[in-house]
C-alpha cells in the first residue's frame, strides 16, 4: 500500500493511500502527526489482515443479515425458523438501516439493556444477542468490519428452572395412567430418546438380538409442517433398551414393513408432540401426580435412572447422544453429586490409615530415643 502526506494551501494535511484495487482513500487533518498516525493505522491493519475498505463499512445491517442467514446450510429447519424470527422481531426494527461502521460497543450495550428493561427473560435476551453477534461476526469475516463490536457486551444471566427427575415409582404411575401408550412412556423414561427421535424410529431401526434402537433420524414440527433431519448434533447412535421392554417392543414389529414407523400417530404418520400432549400425555401426568410434566423431562429422568443404576459419564453421553462427555457433565452435573460423597468417604478412610501410620512412626521414633 502506497501512502503519502501533503500540506494543502489551507494549511491542513492530506493523507492518502491506494488500496489493492487501485482506489484512492484520503483524509484531512489539522496536524501532520495525526495524518501520519492514520496512515500508520491503515498500514498495520493491512499487515494484520484487519483492514476494511471504508466503503464496505457503509454496508447496512440488512445486507449482512441476508448473507448471514444464507451462510449456514448446517442449521436445522427449526433453528433457521427461530433465527429468522429473532431477526424479524428484534434485529430489523432497530438495526436494519444502520451502517456497520456506525455501530459501536456502547450502542449495543444500551440496546441489550433496553431488551432487559422491556421484560424479556434472560434466556431470550441471550438468544437475541447471540444472533446479533453472529451477524456482526459475518461482517468481520466478509471484511466489512475490522472487529465485532458485540465482543464484551454484558448479558443478563439466564434463570434456569429446576430440572425435574421422576423416580422409578413415578414412572410406573405415569405408564399406568397412559394406558395403551404406556410403552411410549417407558421407552422415553428408560432410553433417553428425544421425542423427535422416538417419533422417527422405524421397524428397521430395532435390533432385537442386541436390544438396541438405532437412532438415525429425527422429526420435528416447524410451523405446522413436519421436518425430517439427522439427530441433534448429527449424533447417530445405538441406544440399549432394558430386557423388560423386549416383549412389548417385539410385539410392535409383527406384521410391519421395515420402513414403518415404530410409534406412529393414532391416525398414521409421524407423532407430533403437541397432539400427543393434548390427547393423552398431559392427562396421564395429572393422574400420576406430576402435572405439567413434559415429554422431554422423561429424557432427564432416563439420565437420572441410568446414573442410579451405575452408568458412567461416558456411557450416559453415548446413550443420550451428546457430542462430548463434558456436555453430559455440564447438563447433568447434579446427578453425579453422589460421586462427591464417595470421594469424601474414600478420603476419610484414607486419612484414618495415614493417621495410624503417622502415630506408629512417631511412637517408634520415641522408643528409639528412649532406648539410646
Amino acid at each position: 500500500m502506497a501512502g503519502s502526506i501533503a500540506k494543502r494551501p489551507d494549511g491542513r494535511w492530506r493523507a492518502r493511500y491506494r488500496d489493492r484495487a487501485g482506489k484512492e482513500h484520503a483524509r484531512h487533518f489539522t496536524r501532520k502527526v495525526d495524518a501520519q498516525a492514520w496512515l500508520d493505522d491503515v498500514t498495520t491493519a493491512k499487515a494484520t489482515g484487519t483492514y476494511v475498505d471504508p466503503q464496505q463499512a457503509r454496508t447496512t445491517v440488512a445486507v449482512v443479515v441476508e448473507s448471514w442467514l444464507a451462510a449456514h446450510p448446517d442449521w436445522t429447519e427449526s433453528t433457521r425458523v427461530r433465527n429468522q424470527s429473532i431477526v424479524d422481531r428484534h434485529i430489523r426494527p432497530t438495526w436494519e438501516n444502520v451502517k456497520l461502521g456506525d455501530i459501536d460497543h456502547d450502542q449495543l450495550q444500551t440496546w441489550v439493556g433496553k431488551l432487559v428493561d422491556s421484560g424479556a427473560a434472560g434466556g431470550t435476551v441471550r438468544k437475541v444477542a447471540g444472533v446479533m453477534n453472529g451477524i456482526l461476526g459475518q461482517a468481520v469475516l466478509s471484511k466489512k468490519l475490522a472487529v465485532n463490536p458485540m465482543t464484551g457486551v454484558r448479558l443478563p444471566k439466564q434463570a434456569l428452572a429446576p430440572r425435574r427427575y421422576l423416580t422409578g415409582v413415578q414412572v410406573e404411575q405415569l405408564a399406568a395412567a397412559a394406558g395403551d401408550d404406556s410403552l411410549t412412556v417407558l421407552v422415553l423414561a428408560y432410553c433417553g430418546l428425544r421425542i423427535g427421535e422416538l417419533a422417527a424410529l422405524r421397524v428397521k431401526h430395532v435390533d432385537m438380538l442386541r436390544k438396541r434402537f438405532r437412532v438415525e433420524e429425527s422429526v420435528t414440527e416447524v410451523n405446522g409442517a413436519l421436518v425430517w433431519s439427522s439427530p441433534k448434533d448429527h449424533q447417530r447412535r445405538s441406544v440399549p433398551f432394558p430386557d423388560f421392554l423386549t416383549k412389548d417392543v417385539g410385539a410392535l414389529l409383527k406384521g410391519r414393513a421395515p420402513d414403518d414407523l415404530l410409534f406412529p400417530a393414532p391416525r398414521g404418520g409421524a407423532l407430533r408432540v403437541r397432539n400427543m400432549r393434548r390427547s393423552w400425555f398431559d392427562a396421564a401426568a395429572k393422574v400420576a401426580g406430576v402435572a405439567g410434566l413434559t415429554p422431554h423431562e422423561l429424557r432427564h429422568t432416563a439420565a437420572s435412572l441410568a446414573v442410579s443404576a451405575g452408568a458412567s459419564v461416558l456411557a450416559l453421553q453415548r446413550m443420550l447422544g451428546h457430542e462430548k462427555p463434558s456436555v453430559t457433565l455440564d447438563v447433568y452435573a447434579d446427578l453425579f453429586d453422589e460421586d462427591l460423597d464417595q470421594v469424601a468417604d474414600s478420603l476419610h478412610t484414607a486419612r484414618s490409615g495415614y493417621v495410624a501410620d503417622y502415630l506408629r512412626t512417631r511412637d517408634e521414633k520415641r522408643l528409639a530415643i528412649v532406648g539410646s
